[in-house]
């Protein structure tokens, strides 16, 4: 679906959500909060602020089932913003929804500038958590290769290096 720029309503509420996405990062999470919820309320299908609001529930209110809830709003609102496929990855990871976390994975991969090497982790994490070590070994081998950031590297061979210890237990 393409964006109509045109529009004085998307243009205000994109102005919006810009906003927010700074008071997330300057740490004024009650303001950003208040910002999302505006846009919503102006708008209920502005699937990006359900992403961010998604964020916030599961950083830092803690509160993963709401996070939950926002992250499907924005899956089903704007499915073409790349943050939520890792974000709702995550939340299900730490939620333990781990069958769930597997189809949600598998789509995942379809869509066009998600990360892979980032998906490959999540999908090592998965079977890391499962006891499977030989699988998530592999994923996150295939993280690393397609990682082009160094810290990431470093990271995905500390799990392997994780997992080989697991496994040998």
């Amino acid at each position: 679906m393409e964006k109509n720029f045109n529009n004085n309503d998307d243009v205000e509420l994109d102005n919006l959500f810009f906003e927010a996405d700074n008071l997330i990062k300057d740490n004024l999470i009650g303001d950003a909060y208040n910002k999302l919820m505006s846009i919503i309320q102006k708008n209920p299908r502005y699937g990006r602020a359900y992403n961010h609001l998604g964020w916030l529930f599961e950083t830092k209110y803690k509160d993963l089932n709401k996070a939950e809830e926002y992250y499907q709003k924005a899956l089903e609102y704007s499915p073409e913003y790349i943050p939520i496929y890792l974000n709702y990855a995550i939340c299900l990871s730490t939620m333990g929804k781990l069958d769930k976390l597997k189809e949600f994975l598998d789509k995942a991969m379809l869509v066009e500038g998600v990360s892979k090497s980032q998906l490959y982790n999540e999908y090592g994490i998965l079977y890391e958590m499962q006891g499977d070590f030989e699988k998530a070994i592999s994923h996150y081998q295939q993280a690393i290769n397609w990682s082009l950031n160094s810290n990431d590297i470093n990271i995905y061979q500390e799990s392997i290096q994780r997992c080989i210890k697991k496994r040998g237990r």
